[in-house]
């Protein structure tokens, strides 16, 4: 069952993704950071061994601009990998950009083959907006990024007259800050 994470799911969320940036398969998550983006959580529940529900995967959807959001922090409990729960957790976020009336819904993934199941189509990095790169300051592939860039458009989704967010610039490189340890 997928529902809206809730205070409590926040431990376990944070288990399940960082068991994947472990790999570098992803990024890791903090717990305040989760706290502070719970709203744009969806957590997928089954039943534990004692029966009551246990978190086994979970997705974010986060706003970017008028017409662009990201799925983020896609994961899914290796126990329960290969169950389709990866699947509807991203088919949520795809229902979730639609009731927000975003018509565009990108990923950045080493997953292209999933992705594509679900009619995302690669893209060009570049032709994203800067704001997209904003998490890459706390990447330790920052300075040679090898994730995909993936896009879904939701054409039952009317296109909205709003100003477009600037693509990133050629030649931009990710802004670090001095002083901070990697």
């Amino acid at each position: 069952m997928i529902r809206p994470a809730i205070i409590s799911d926040v431990p376990r969320m944070q288990a399940v993704i960082n068991s994947h940036a472990e790999f570098g398969r992803m990024l890791f998550k903090s717990l305040a950071q989760l706290y502070e983006a719970l709203r744009d959580y969806a957590v997928y529940e089954v039943p534990g061994p004692d029966g009551r529900p246990v978190v086994a995967g979970c997705v974010a959807v986060t706003i970017i601009w008028a017409d662009l959001a990201e799925v983020r922090a896609l994961a899914v409990d290796e126990a329960h990998r290969g169950k389709g729960i990866g699947s509807q957790l991203v088919s949520w976020a795809v229902g979730e950009a639609r009731r927000l009336g975003i018509r565009k819904l990108m990923s950045l993934t080493y997953e292209q083959r999933f992705f594509e199941k679900l009619d995302f189509v690669v893209v060009d990095k570049e032709t994203l907006p800067l704001k997209v790169w904003s998490d890459c300051v706390r990447c330790p592939k920052r300075h040679g990024c090898d994730e995909i860039a993936m896009v879904h458009v939701l054409t039952d989704v009317p296109v909205i007259v709003a100003e477009s967010a600037p693509a990133t610039p050629r030649g931009v490189s990710i802004p670090v800050l001095q002083g901070v340890d990697d």
